[in-house]
């Protein structure tokens, strides 16, 4: 019977101690929008399912949602096609307190459909609703707008410190720069959860 009991203690110290070592690795990480874009982020509460699915009704989006970190280069990962989007896995999970980001592509290559073509239409108010693996919906409700450039530093869609949920959308907009293989600037959505 004790057996059992110290099966568990340690399985609980190895867990504290792998979730202390992640958060250690996020507290200063470069997430650009642009490449080497040094955030902080809060702690990150454990507890709600991985986000696998996004809806805008505004939109008529319902789309899965792929997770990723950083890409080679220290950017942020795009998703791997037009139709889904993204979730920045090194930050909170929607829901939880923080930022969580989630980005989508817009203007494809061969002027194919993509996710957030429309994202610029969305209005604030409008609602979001992301699913986890378990079937539980957050909403969130949309706050505001920004435009950055593409080599900018945006700290703010990365982090927050008021103690609440947001969830913000990312996607390219602007002109497109053929030398560097991106647009220039990129659409922001910030959102807070209802």
């Amino acid at each position: 019977m004790y057996r059992k009991y110290l099966l568990v203690f340690f399985a609980v110290i190895i867990f504290y101690i792998s979730f202390s070592a992640r958060q250690n690795s996020i507290k200063n990480i470069s997430l650009p929008l642009a490449a080497n874009t040094a955030l902080i982020y809060p702690e990150i509460k454990i507890g709600s399912g991985l986000p696998v699915r996004m809806k805008i009704p505004s939109l008529k989006i319902d789309t899965h949602i792929e997770s990723a970190g950083l890409t080679k280069e220290g950017a942020v990962a795009v998703p791997k096609g037009p139709d889904n989007v993204v979730w920045f896995d090194l930050g909170p999970r929607p829901g939880e307190i923080g930022s969580s980001v989630i980005n989508g592509h817009s203007g494809y290559k061969d002027n194919k459909p993509a996710v957030f073509d429309n994202l610029d239409k969305l209005r604030k108010g409008d609602k979001i609703y992301v699913e986890d693996e378990f079937g539980a919906a957050t909403v969130f409700v949309v706050r505001e707008f920004e435009t950055y450039n593409s080599k900018a530093n945006p700290a703010e869609v990365f982090s927050s410190n008021d103690g609440a949920s947001h969830l913000n959308l990312v996607t390219c907009t602007g002109n497109w720069n053929e030398a560097e293989r991106t647009h220039s600037n990129r659409l922001v959505v910030f959102t807070d959860k209802e």
